[in-house]
């Protein structure tokens, strides 16, 4: 699973923003505040429209103020959410604020609009210097997102208690559109360096998507196929500075004239544009650019959850083969118990044995025996450690289907991804410490889809699912599915609710074929079994049963596949 590029909010972006929640959000009562994580805020607003929710959010990676829809219920008891909560309780947002290229946002709120604000919210868009401060009367800060400490900044530390000073002047020069072209164009060319750094150095507001996006237009790569950005300011044809100096002014007229549409691609996201942008194609701008981020955060949250449970099974397998490899090691070892028997008869076979030969018999004898003990243990414990590896390597095609199910929703993936992670946790615990833990609460969420006929096809996604479908949820009349002799998921018809047809018993197959290790291959052999000849297998892990009387079906994955993404085929 590909970790997705996000693209950081540049100045243009928060001057979108911030004019699209002024048109709507001043004037607006303060209701709610809760802090999802470590880094993010969470305000809720009340408009004559209706409940307005912002994401405030100052990681260095991410930083954003964007809108959101409204948000499930979290991060309410947090010490920060708490404190905004207290300091901002019944009052009216009264003025959003932000002062030419600086990428600060002052939130003034007051007892009522039309009186002066007792609070401001300090929004720092700043990379990894950004930050949120809640600010009293006397500009002292009585909430904060991140300490700056004495040791972090000597410049400008920031604390509970103290006054606030805005953040140091900006440097470069801010664009102007008065500016005249061949002024411009010297102030670029000054040093020998590529375009796309003298842009960000020279003028202020200039992140590198945007030097990005004013530099690529057809005409603008040289013979090597270098981008205009990557190209030093000495080698630029005067038919590509005239027209970069062209979408300046285009970029500086949207930014002056607050005239922005969104436009998203594969690469980020643009804001303004050259031609104009149908209306009918733009919703509510920070509310489609929060979704862009939550889109974006949610899939690269969700690549890291699975790496590291990717990295867990890895040293989970590792671990058991090698005490497995130990085990059979020992198994090899317990060959010798016939030999250990030979030496010792004949050592008592000599004539007129001494007490030194018997007593060195009787120790060969006590070897041979305890040798021939620990066959059936070591066997055991060989079954043991088969076992768990046959769970790991389902737990693994379970973690497979996560990262290629495109058609799933990220929020979806996600808990079944939470799911898999607890389960891996209890099931791998020691047995003692497996008695003493907690039982999963709630009931499993398998995965649901209906034939064209009306009946459910129930997929379970990990261990626990699988057993919750086929032994407890299963009914007589049901048909039980699973890829022949490979880790998968169990998928269970519920043909006791109708008879089923040929084509959904055909689809079912396909969903076990596509739920399994051998998704890759173009034709799956799937047994198909009543679940009524479904047994658990006693001492087995959850999720392992054994069956008879099975019929063997062939499936095609592929086919699987495209019908969870053409019809989204989720109940």
């Amino acid at each position: 699973m590909a970790t997705s590029t996000l693209q950081v909010m540049d100045l243009t972006a928060l001057k979108a923003v911030l004019k699209d929640l002024r048109d709507r959000l001043v004037p607006s009562r303060f209701e709610k505040a809760q802090q999802p994580d470590a880094h993010t805020l969470q305000l809720g607003f009340r408009t004559l429209q209706g409940m307005v929710w912002l994401e405030l959010s100052w990681q260095a990676e991410s930083a954003r103020l964007v809108q959101v829809n409204s948000p499930r219920r979290h991060g309410g008891g947090s010490t920060l959410a708490q404190q905004v909560q207290h300091g901002l309780r019944q009052l009216a947002l009264v003025e959003i604020e932000q002062h030419d290229f600086e990428r600060v946002v002052l939130f003034h709120l007051a007892p009522r609009p039309g009186r002066s604000p007792i609070r401001t919210l300090v929004l720092e868009l700043m990379g990894r210097h950004s930050n949120l401060l809640l600010l009293d009367e006397q500009k002292r800060i009585t909430a904060i997102g991140r300490q700056v400490r004495q040791h972090q900044s000597r410049i400008r530390p920031l604390s509970s208690g103290d006054v606030y000073t805005p953040p140091p002047a900006l440097q470069g020069l801010p664009p102007t559109l008065d500016e005249p072209y061949e002024q411009w164009q010297r102030r670029l060319s000054l040093l020998p360096i590529p375009l796309g750094k003298a842009l960000r150095e020279t003028y202020q507001g200039i992140s590198p998507a945007l030097a990005n996006q004013l530099t690529s237009f057809p005409g603008s790569l040289d013979r090597q196929g270098r981008l205009l950005k990557e190209q030093l300011v000495s080698d630029i044809s005067e038919p590509q500075w005239r027209q970069l100096h062209e979408r300046w002014g285009c970029w500086l007229r949207h930014l002056n004239e607050e005239t922005f549409s969104l436009q998203l691609d594969d690469n980020g996201f643009r804001l303004w544009n050259e031609a104009p942008v149908n209306a009918g194609d733009q919703g509510v701008l920070s509310l489609r650019l929060g979704c862009y981020y939550q889109d974006h955060l949610s899939k690269r949250r969700l690549s890291r959850e699975i790496s590291t449970l990717q990295q867990r099974l890895q040293q989970c397998r590792e671990r058991e083969q090698a005490q497995r490899d130990e085990q059979t090691q020992r198994l090899k070892d317990t060959v010798g118990a016939a030999t250990l028997q030979s030496e010792a008869d004949q050592l008592l076979c000599q004539p007129d044995p001494d007490r030194d030969t018997i007593t060195r018999a009787q120790k060969l004898y006590h070897q041979a025996r305890r040798l021939r003990r620990a066959v059936p243990l070591i066997e055991e414990r060989l079954k043991h450690h088969d076992q768990r590896l046959m769970l790991i390597e389902g737990s693994e095609s379970f973690l497979e289907d996560l990262t290629q199910a495109d058609w799933d929703d990220p929020d979806e993936r996600s808990l079944q991804l939470r799911n898999l992670q607890q389960e891996l946790e209890e099931l791998m615990a020691p047995r003692q410490r497996r008695r003493r833990s907690v039982a999963p609460t709630g009931q499993p969420q398998p995965l649901e889809v209906h034939t064209n006929d009306g009946l459910k096809i129930q997929v379970g996604r990990n261990h626990r699912q699988n057993e919750w479908i086929s032994l407890r949820q299963a009914r007589s009349g049901d048909l039980w599915f699973h890829a022949q002799e490979c880790p998968g998921s169990h998928v269970v018809l519920k043909a006791s609710m109708a008879p089923a047809s040929e084509e959904a018993i055909q689809q079912a197959a396909d969903l076990a074929a596509w739920f399994s290790r051998a998704r890759g291959n173009r034709t799956v052999p799937v047994v198909m079994a009543a679940v009524d000849a479904l047994q658990r297998i006693p001492g087995a892990m959850p999720g392992t049963v054994r069956h008879r009387n099975a019929e063997l079906l062939w499936a095609e994955p592929d086919r699987a596949r495209r019908q969870l993404e053409g019809r989204k085929l989720l109940a």
